[in-house]
């Protein structure tokens, strides 16, 4: 019987810094959470510089950069200043995020087919590097063939319509179209993460299809954490996905 490939945990810290934000303290600081995360088990760790600066800022990316044991995945828009920010910074992973600031969180995948050209070029530009690029889009066939003509070699499927679904059906079918997209996706050569809106009681199922390289999850374990610690939140979320791929 063939063994499935491990799957890996990419742990977001961004609302740690959202809460030191709030009060514009230096505490709680993202950095520090790093540590518990890769002693948790976490692969990865991820990090959104949004435009607005509302959570994580340029001081906290350089210095989880400097001092992660695992690897940075910077989640950025695609702008001229953040592609020179990562080409500065050199993080293992960046993830192409549409990004708008009045929304609270990211609210879709990014639209490849409207953008195609300029997106293409800023792969390439960040490929030049040694940047590996991934591209946050829906699960959607023709996003991720545009993506396949930008030469992005990694996407990230964004699983928030699954996450948001109000009942049973709706989530059977944003489930079913994510397997379709990560089948496709995986055939076509590309590596496929995952990940938006996973929680305690929803990731297993994303976790068992097995085209899925990595999970990014954030909120779902911060929140968690403030009530077990985050070591624990960051280990128990590794078991679920762990047991889900068997």
């Amino acid at each position: 019987m063939k063994k499935e490939k491990p799957i890996l945990l990419g742990v977001n810290v961004d609302h740690i810094a959202t809460i030191r934000q709030a009060r514009l303290t230096r505490y709680p600081d993202p950095v520090e959470a790093v540590y518990a995360a890769e002693n948790g088990g976490a692969d990865g760790i991820t990090v959104h510089l949004r435009e607005d600066r509302r959570h994580i800022q340029e001081r906290d990316v350089e210095l989880i950069q400097q001092m992660l044991l695992t690897r940075l995945n910077l989640e950025m828009a695609v702008t001229d200043k953040m592609l020179g920010f990562a080409e500065k910074i050199k993080p293992v992973h960046c993830c192409f995020v549409p990004e708008k600031r009045e929304e609270l969180t990211t609210e879709g995948g990014l639209n490849v087919l409207a953008d195609e050209s300029h997106i293409r070029e800023a792969c390439v530009r960040m490929a030049s590097s040694g940047i590996d690029v991934s591209l946050f889009i829906d699960p959607d066939i023709e996003q991720i063939e545009a993506a396949i003509r930008c030469k992005a070699p990694t996407i990230e499927i964004h699983t928030g319509a699954y996450a948001d679904a109000k009942t049973h059906e709706q989530a059977k079918a944003e489930l079913q179209r994510i397997i379709e997209a990560a089948t496709f996706a995986d055939q076509a050569g590309l590596v496929v993460n995952a990940g938006h809106g996973l929680n305690y009681q929803n990731t297993q199922a994303i976790a068992r299809i097995p085209q899925i390289n990595e999970l990014n999850i954030g909120h779902g374990i911060i929140a968690r954490a403030f009530l077990m610690g985050l070591e624990n939140a960051v280990r128990e979320m590794k078991r679920l996905m762990i047991e889900a791929r068997g």
